[in-house]
This record gives C-alpha cells, structure tokens and sequence, in this order.
C-alpha cells in the first residue's frame, strides 16, 4: 500500500496541502509563502501551515501580485490529498457569491485605469507640441 488516501477517508487536513490540491498555488511551497505571508485567513484570522481544515471551513485567499491583487473567499466543499486536473480541483471548493461580484468589480476597476492611460509614449514632434504647450500656459 502506497501514499494513496481515498478521498472521502479524510476528515481533516494540512491547510498548505489542501490549496496545492486545490489548484490555488503551483506548489506546496509557494503555499506556505503565501500562508506566512499572511495571505490566507481562515475565519477572518491568519492561519499556520499545520493548520487542519475541514469540509464547511472558509478560507480566504489572496494571489496575484500587488497591482493585480485578486481575494478569493471560498467554502471547503471536499478534501483531496492528489492533485488531480483543474476541473477536479474546482469541486473542492465553492466560491461566495459575494466573493465573485468583488472580484469582477475590481477587474472592471482595473480595465478602466487602463483605459485613463495613454496607449503610447509621445513621438518626438509631439513631445515638442507639448513642451510649447506647457511654455505658453505658463
């Protein structure tokens, strides 16, 4: 008998191996970082890699970088020990509607930033413009 676990055995499980399982972190490691970063919280307070979690616990999750920050609050629908593919990885978990709506608000934040900026740098003739431009207001 090797490492394989049934998956409706398990009761309770390392938190850092349920979001690796789970798809949220390329590695085990990059979980833990991300755990004693502060960057996951279970019931609205930081959490240590050993911590267990069980079905019905909520967790929440930040990823990304810090322009492109995305939190994610989901419920803990199924435990796994495998990684399995992303579509077996999407039944471990549910995600809050609130969570959704938040998170589709601030990518809609973002595109619009970026629509404020402009979509090249100025040429040399309109660098000129804009230096008599700004001569004249002055």
């Amino acid at each position: 008998m090797g490492k394989h676990t049934d998956t409706a055995a398990l009761e309770r499980m390392r938190i850092d191996k349920w979001l690796w399982a789970a798809r949220f972190f390329r590695t085990r490691s990059l979980a833990k970082q991300a755990i004693e970063g502060g960057r996951v919280h279970h019931a609205g307070s930081r959490v240590k890699t050993s911590k267990e979690i069980s079905i019905g616990d909520e967790l929440t999750i930040r990823q990304g970088s810090a322009t492109a920050m995305t939190e994610k609050t989901v419920v803990v629908t199924a435990l796994s020990a495998q990684r399995g593919g992303a579509t077996e990885a999407q039944l471990l978990y549910t995600e809050t509607d609130e969570s959704v709506s938040r998170r589709e608000y601030y990518a809609e934040q973002r595109k619009l930033a970026n629509l404020a900026r402009p979509d090249h740098k100025p040429n040399k003739k309109e660098r000129r413009d804009i230096q008599r431009l700004k001569q004249r207001q002055s």
